[in-house]
């Protein structure tokens, strides 16, 4: 790791407290809002804060992320702190998360260029032949691929990864539970828990923990 890089708890300390959430190498809130002319306001009282700071704008919430070339720096997390004394963070429903497609490949310097093509996706910052490709407008979920040592037919190989805030994996695993899912994997809890579905079909949560 880089030396001057921010550890995870450093980063999820940092913004404990606040209405921010450390999820996947990003800090996201968001503001509740009544109408898009609303969210164009929140958008302006924001846009001199920094250049780390991305903005999705919606009818009812606008979202917020804080990352610097592919990692919060400490000057995200000053820029967070600031931006919540500027804005009411927080807003009903859902609370934040990434989702994540993740694709088993036995060869992924040969598959990746046809997820890149047929997806319109770009490289990841700094990405190799084998790194993940993700989406340069924002809107679908990045996408990575996971080393198969071994053809798995009878194994779904493509499969969700969804990060959440570190607090909120029990929450959700509970409800996937009681959804009809099963807790098939936990060995490298808490960076990620394995469940599937009724017909075995595999999806991840997925937190900041045990990953430094």
């Amino acid at each position: 790791m880089n030396a001057n890089r921010l550890s995870r708890a450093h980063i999820s300390a940092a913004v404990a407290g606040t209405r921010w959430r450390f999820v996947l190498g990003s800090l996201r809130a968001s503001v509740a809002v009544t109408s898009l002319t609303e969210a164009a306001e929140v958008a302006k009282r924001l846009s001199p804060t920094g250049d780390g700071l991305a903005l999705d704008l919606r009818r009812e919430r606008v979202a917020l992320t804080l990352q610097t070339d592919g990692w919060v720096t400490a000057a995200d997390i000053e820029q967070a702190k600031h931006i919540a004394t500027l804005v009411d963070l927080g807003a009903p429903g859902r609370s934040e998360q990434v989702v994540e497609l993740a694709i088993d490949a036995m060869d992924i310097a040969r598959v990746r260029p046809f997820w890149r093509a047929i997806l319109a996706y770009t490289d990841e910052p700094g990405a190799g032949p084998e790194d993940g490709v993700v989406d340069p407008l924002g809107q679908g979920p990045s996408v990575w691929f996971q080393q198969m040592s071994e053809p798995r037919p009878q194994r779904n190989r493509i499969h969700f990864d969804i990060a959440v805030p570190h607090d909120e994996a029990a929450a959700r695993m509970a409800a996937a539970k009681n959804a009809g899912g099963t807790l098939i994997h936990d060995g490298e809890a808490p960076a990620f828990w394995v469940l599937a579905d009724p017909e075995g079909n595999e999806a991840c949560i997925t937190t900041w923990q045990g990953r430094d």
